[in-house]
């Protein structure tokens, strides 16, 4: 694969958008696709959809080469990317409708599916209400649905709970998690809800820079990381205290948040030293905490320079 993608930016400087990429997601995976903004999500997506062709190296899809097949793999595939694609003066229906005629759905099919998809995502009661006076949550769930009309093998969403509020989220949190098995569809989702794609999905990858710096499920980055947390509720800790830790070698990431401290250590790093030192400089430590590692963690990790 080590599918790359560079580009020429306004100064006429070469930037490497997509730097190598080896991936392989398997059929029915939920997949997470984790990076800070610029790391270079969007174009990989685009890549893989076949809308743009790649600087070097090429990518399998279905069983089609994004080079020579990008048709093929986007008419058995569904996106939901940057616009939701919702025409707002037609209706819940009317909209699904419309983009049912344009994957040539049977008419008979085409009404049972706009039908199963308007009632999996609650808003068969709402089929006639114009998308612009739908709630943005609602809104969503429509266009996801869009996205699965024709029944794609594979499905792309970007941040599809984005904006949403956290009932909302959950429910489609909940209705993706389902789709992979209802629908036997594989689903590529990019989000920056770590505690989300950590709860959704069953494989996750971290792009940083253009580089994939980790692949795995999320039980197997967390136990990659090999990172030590310890929390030290104390108070009257001192500020010059914590400013040490955070130049400590071992010491990978410093948090202070309601008179606890929470340290990220090497692997190997015990927490003695630490909790003698905030003894030693006259704090009251009140409790001593060892924790798990976390998907945070994990991408706070993997997204270090």
């Amino acid at each position: 694969m080590s599918l790359s993608r560079s580009f020429r930016d306004a100064s006429g400087e070469t930037v490497l958008a997509v730097d190598g990429i080896d991936l392989e997601i398997p059929r029915g995976a939920v997949f997470g696709f984790l990076g800070p903004n610029g790391a270079g999500k969007t174009t990989t997506i685009r890549l893989l959809l076949g809308l743009i062709e790649p600087s070097h190296g090429s990518a399998s899809v279905l069983g089609h080469d994004v080079r020579d097949n990008a048709v093929a793999i986007r008419e058995r595939t569904g996106a939901l990317l940057e616009h939701d694609g919702l025409y707002e003066r037609l209706s819940a229906w009317q909209n699904l409708e419309y983009y049912a005629r344009i994957w040539r759905l049977p008419r008979r099919q085409r009404s049972t599916r706009i039908r199963e998809l308007l009632e999996h995502f609650g808003l068969w009661e709402r089929r006639d209400a114009a998308a612009g006076a739908l709630s943005r949550g609602m809104k969503r769930k429509l266009a996801v649905a869009r996205s699965l009309l024709h029944r794609p093998q594979l499905v792309f969403l970007d941040e599809p709970t984005a904006g949403l509020d956290p009932g909302a989220a959950a429910t489609l949190r909940d209705e993706l998690a389902h789709l992979a098995e209802r629908e036997g569809a594989t689903v590529f989702l990019t989000t920056h809800n770590l505690a989300e794609a950590e709860r959704l999905c069953t494989h996750i990858g971290i792009l940083f820079k253009g580089v994939l710096r980790a692949y795995g499920s999320p039980a197997e980055l967390r136990s990659r990381t090999g990172e030590n947390r310890v929390e030290i509720a104390a108070s009257n800790l001192p500020e010059h205290l914590i400013a040490a830790w955070k130049q400590a070698p071992a010491v990978r990431n410093v948090r202070v948040s309601n008179g606890t401290v929470e340290l990220h250590l090497a692997p190997g790093t015990t927490a003695a030293p630490f909790v003698r030192a905030a003894v030693e400089s006259g704090a009251d430590v009140e409790e001593v905490r060892k924790g798990s590692t976390t998907l945070e963690d994990v991408y706070l990790d993997a997204t270090r320079t």
